[in-house]
């Protein structure tokens, strides 16, 4: 089991910067598949950006990508999702996810993220 608690969110103008990070505790966070994913009002969550075990492979979904990056460094078991160039349509929570091979998904309790116009 993993316990996942997000940070780094917060209110920011268009255009601005913002690091998310995710700190893991209890199992090896490298044992699992990390996501980001978000949720804003009415809509339903979606995952913007998955990093494999070793963090040579990434997913982007096309409305973040070129824009965002995510990261993992399994020495000091944290996620990292850099976004840049943020736009008022980035505005929800953000979530830190962990899925192993088998058992179930693990969820932080989110981060907001607010960007004005």
């Amino acid at each position: 089991q993993v316990q996942l608690v997000e940070s780094g969110g917060g209110l920011v103008q268009a255009g601005g910067s913002l690091r998310l990070s995710c700190a893991a505790s209890g199992r090896t966070s490298s044992t699992y598949v990390m996501s980001w994913f978000r949720q804003a009002p009415g809509k339903e969550r979606e995952c913007v950006a998955r990093i494999s075990r070793s963090g040579g492979s990434t997913y982007y979904a096309d409305s973040v990508k070129g824009r965002f990056t995510i990261s993992r460094d399994n020495a000091n078991n944290t996620l990292y999702l850099q976004m840049n160039n943020l736009k008022p349509e980035d505005t929800a929570v953000y979530y830190c996810n962990g899925r192993a091979a088998v058992g179930p998904d693990y969820w932080g309790q989110g981060t907001q993220v607010t960007v004005s116009s």
